[in-house]
């Protein structure tokens, strides 16, 4: 079934046109002497779409991390909508920030409608004592929940599957119930972490079509991918991490015919490569060594040569006493 991609209204979360959504500063995060990301600095506007790129291992899902509570920056802040973010999971989402994660997470053994019911807990007023007691407020938040999470999975092509548990779902609609689940909590900022992972062409396009439904309804998007493709062609501007640090950051031609951005996806050291003055150090010391063993090759080589030479000067090739003595024979 393809995805309806028709946006349904603007999202309750949105944000005016043109306002700054997050803002990131100079975010660290360490783990012992491991320095994950360093002094990172990143700013996504209402309705803005930014992708996120590196190689694997640059740090792209440990900065995620950060924005999103689940990690507390060693140094750096992160701001939404002007407030600092509290460094709570929980309490991140309930400010406007949602996400999707690398590995599928979803509750195999609940039902599609239910996975979504789950994304709505921080927008549910009603309490404990709501729950246990069921009073009128609590069966009409629940059914104001429901409507919503039937709109949600009606929007990403999913609502004729309401009851199927979620674990019986092919894979790209699985991808799909997470970003419905992300979307329940009516965020003003979605994060996408690598949405596109292990899907064909067909399931990238139409991910592609729903990421883009979801910016028309006023969410701002930060999203990590590895297709480049598929990031180039989504994205408003596009940030690249390289070992923990922003390499570039601008539009997708920019980024694209960036020689630096080339050698780090290809593996080759550039200057001002984060890393390059331990590299630098390393290829001094290997030079070092192979100069040492060429050294001593030729000692080797020079002191085998003399020897060579002086046995030739003083006859001994072979021959021995006076018998290698010129004209011996004539005093016979």
């Amino acid at each position: 079934m393809t995805t309806d991609t028709t946006a349904q209204g603007t999202a309750p979360d949105a944000t005016a046109p043109g306002t700054t959504v997050l803002d990131a500063r100079g975010v660290t995060m360490r783990f012992g002497g491991l320095t994950a990301v360093r002094g990172v600095d990143l700013t996504v506007g209402s309705g803005e779409i930014v992708g996120l790129i590196g190689p694997n291992g640059a740090g792209k899902t440990t900065f995620f991390n950060c924005l999103t509570g689940l990690y507390v920056p060693t140094e750096g802040e992160v701001r939404y909508k002007g407030a600092v973010l509290p460094p709570k999971s929980f309490k991140v989402t309930a400010a406007g920030i949602a996400r999707t994660f690398q590995n599928i997470r979803l509750f195999a053994n609940m039902t599609v409608l239910e996975n979504v019911l789950v994304g709505r807990h921080t927008r549910t007023k009603e309490g404990f004592w709501s729950a246990v007691l069921r009073g009128p407020g609590f069966h009409k938040a629940e059914a104001a929940s429901r409507t919503r999470a039937m709109e949600l999975l009606d929007f990403v092509g999913l609502a004729d599957k309401a009851d199927h548990l979620a674990r019986n779902l092919p894979y790209g609609e699985q991808r799909k119930l997470e970003i419905a689940r992300a979307l329940a909590s009516e965020p003003g900022l979605l994060l996408l972490d690598e949405p596109t992972a292990g899907m064909n062409p067909q399931e990238t396009r139409a991910t592609e079509e729903l990421v883009f439904a979801i910016r028309d309804m006023g969410i701002a998007i930060l999203v990590i991918e590895h297709d480049m493709r598929f990031i180039f062609n989504l994205c408003d501007r596009v940030a690249v991490l390289v070992q923990g640090e922003k390499l570039i950051e601008g539009d997708s031609a920019t980024v694209q015919g960036d020689e630096r951005v080339i050698a780090a996806y290809l593996g080759e050291p550039f200057e001002g490569d984060p890393g390059a003055e331990e590299a630098a150090e390393v290829a001094q010391a290997e030079a070092h060594a192979a100069g040492t063993r060429a050294e001593t090759a030729t000692t080797k080589d020079t002191g085998t040569a003399t020897d060579t030479a002086t046995d030739t000067a003083t006859g001994s090739t072979g021959a021995t006493g006076d018998d290698a003595t010129p004209g011996k024979e004539n005093h016979r």
